[in-house]
């Protein structure tokens, strides 16, 4: 099979992975060989091929938006998946299901876990291995590219409103406009929130307003009315004080960021007196998985999407660094 590598972090400019010539992978016990059919790319994935996170592996294939079916099960217990399902991997590979933070139902914070494309080889590649019980059964008519950005993206951002409080009716901000802002609004939406977008670019601004935003600002700008939470998308220090600022008292600001610049100074009695709350968004659950999942179907939700091919795979990791290009990229398995 073809498979991109990662061996040594560095820079978009030095086009840091490789595709190569592998051999396809055995699944284990409990483990579902998937043929890919598309994977999407995530911030993460620039954090992990930059050197932003620790490398783990002396080499990995990243990849953590898998859209793919079942052609081989492992021994032991394959929970329920059988082959030719369809189903995604999304960056929660696994957890040990025993400790303190497991057995109080936060599977998200475990102690020990498993990240697909990170510390597991990921979804750069025509076949990838998975975890059974970590595999979220996907429905057949949509196209790949509809589905692989809702697989982190879209769990997470979905998460980010779970973990800011989101009630319907609510004023919420979404502060940066990106692959996981662009579907998390399509959830307010249907709960009848008010949307209020600040972000830098102004074609991710035109992309707010296409979208359906009540009010639209540049990435620092305050919206016009006291929101009751806000998500930050970008990871900045200087939004999430911008998000900060523009919440009413007792209001949450979810940081959906899993690497964050320097948090500048802000004056307490004015912007976190009150009862506001920041609160860090981290990885997500198979429940939010699935309770996303089935919400996206239901809503129709519709991704905008770049698709590169497995070989132009640097080319999509820089198109999301440089931020080239709106909504989510995705990368396509070629038969």
């Amino acid at each position: 099979m073809r498979a991109a590598v990662l061996r040594k972090p560095g820079p978009m400019s030095a086009k840091p992975l490789s595709v190569e010539q592998r051999p396809v992978p055995e699944p284990g016990p409990g483990e579902a060989l998937l043929k890919v059919e598309a994977c999407g790319v995530c911030r993460t994935d620039l954090h992990i091929t930059m050197g932003e996170l620790k490398p783990l592996r002396d080499e990995v294939t990243p990849g953590h938006q898998i859209v793919g079916r079942v052609v081989k099960l492992g021994g032991g217990d394959a929970v329920g998946r059988k082959v030719d399902e369809r189903v995604g991997v999304s960056w929660l590979g696994g957890v040990d299901g025993t400790c303190l933070l497991c057995r109080k139902r936060l599977e998200n914070l475990c102690d020990h876990p498993v990240f697909t494309g990170y510390t597991v080889n990921g979804g750069y590649a025509e076949y990838a291995v998975a975890r059974a019980d970590f595999c979220t059964p996907l429905p057949d008519g949509p196209k790949p590219e509809e589905l692989a950005p809702l697989l982190c993206a879209g769990i997470i951002g979905f998460r980010s409103l779970r973990v800011a409080g989101v009630e319907r009716g609510d004023r919420v901000g979404l502060f940066g406009f990106g692959a996981s802002a662009h579907l998390t609004i399509e959830v307010l939406k249907a709960w009848d929130c008010e949307v209020y977008v600040s972000s830098r670019g102004e074609s991710h601004r035109k992309l707010a307003r296409e979208r359906g935003a009540t009010w639209v600002g540049d990435a620092l700008d305050r919206p016009p009315v006291q929101l009751d939470c806000a998500v930050t998308f970008a990871p900045a220090g200087d939004v999430v004080v911008a998000a900060l600022s523009s919440l009413r008292k007792g209001g949450v600001v979810a940081i959906n960021a899993i690497h964050l610049d320097r948090m500048p100074e802000f004056d307490y009695d004015s912007l976190l007196w009150g009862e506001r709350q920041l609160r860090s968004v981290a990885n997500m659950t198979r429940e939010d998985a699935r309770d996303f999942i089935k919400e996206a179907i239901e809503i129709g939700m519709k991704p905008q999407t770049t698709l590169f091919s497995l070989e132009d795979v640097n080319d999509a990791l820089d198109a999301v660094y440089e931020e080239k290009i709106d909504g989510a990229a995705v990368v396509m398995m070629q038969e």
